[in-house]
């Protein structure tokens, strides 16, 4: 199992726990990401603010270093907006766009590298036998509502998902770990992204309703696989419990940490131990085998 992997700017930062649980899978398993060298931001947010060509050249040019480097190679990524803008790139350059894309990057570039997310490298057959047969320390108890965020489904032109509304490959994966995932409406709903940092009144609602919603179907737990919704639901929680005059009480999750724990590891080993909303409790609890309540 072998990709190449963009892993975009959130990973040393934001996103650094992801990074450790998904290293520490990736060795469990044998699942090889071969960093692309030389690559630059994919634009997530100050692209779509430019200019259409700022948009467009951004991640094309990442795809274009793939090609070069490792064009044999599907590429991974796991951001969810990082995969939206390389995946919106990658169609651009297999349509009418091409010529024009090409010169903005004055780089050949085909748009045959496969684009991937890391829940769908994970979600391979060969993939899935190596966490199943990796699982040292079930996560029975667990319940957990699975959050994808809106990029990973939407545009549908561009993403070819099945259904926007129900994803089901985080669902997949951790219920291979032993976990039980929950059942809910807002799977696929936007938690407001980099709004909470200009529109923070507008966007509280917005997780304030994932919340709700996580809690009424039963769920302890978010688990989520990308690093601005890990910020956002992560570290907002007590925000909103504060505007909302709330008790939310979400630990919140990569996937990966999970997987990552039912194989054996440490919490600090894979990051748990440095979440904005204590997240080790929960599942220390299973750890001693009380019930989850």
């Amino acid at each position: 199992m072998k990709y190449s992997y963009f892993p975009g700017c959130s990973m040393e930062a934001s996103g650094k726990e992801y990074h450790k649980s998904l290293t520490y899978v990736n060795r469990v398993i044998g699942l090889e990401l071969l960093e692309i060298d030389d690559w630059n931001c994919c634009g997530a947010s100050s692209g779509l603010t430019i200019s259409r060509e700022l948009e467009l050249a951004l991640p094309a040019r990442n795809l274009a270093l793939a090609e070069a480097q490792y064009p044999q190679l599907d590429i991974a990524i796991p951001c969810a907006a990082c995969y939206s803008r390389m995946k919106g790139a990658a169609a651009a350059a297999r349509s009418k766009e091409a010529a024009k894309l090409a010169r903005l990057i004055e780089m050949p570039l085909s748009g045959q590298v496969e684009v991937v997310s890391l829940l769908e490298a994970y979600s391979s057959p060969a993939a899935r036998a190596a966490i199943s047969a990796a699982i040292k320390k079930p996560l029975t108890g667990l319940k957990v509502a699975c959050y994808y965020g809106c990029l990973y489904a939407r545009p549908l032109k561009i993403t070819g998902v099945k259904n926007t509304e129900e994803l089901t490959n985080m669902d997949e994966l951790l219920s291979l770990a032993g976990a039980t995932t929950c059942a809910w409406a807002f799977k696929t709903e936007c938690c407001g992204a980099d709004h909470h940092m200009d529109l923070p009144i507008e966007s509280k609602p917005l997780l304030y309703r994932i919340y709700k919603n996580a809690r009424a179907s039963g769920a302890k737990a978010l688990a989520v696989a990308c690093p601005m919704c890990m910020m956002n639901l992560d570290m907002q929680q007590a925000a909103v419990n504060k505007a909302y005059d709330e008790l939310f009480d979400l630990p919140v999750y990569f996937f990966t940490e999970l997987l990552a724990v039912a194989m054996g590891a440490g919490y600090k080993e894979c990051g748990i131990s440095s979440h904005f909303h204590p997240a080790m409790d929960l599942l220390q609890g299973l750890d001693s085998g009380q019930e989850v309540m």
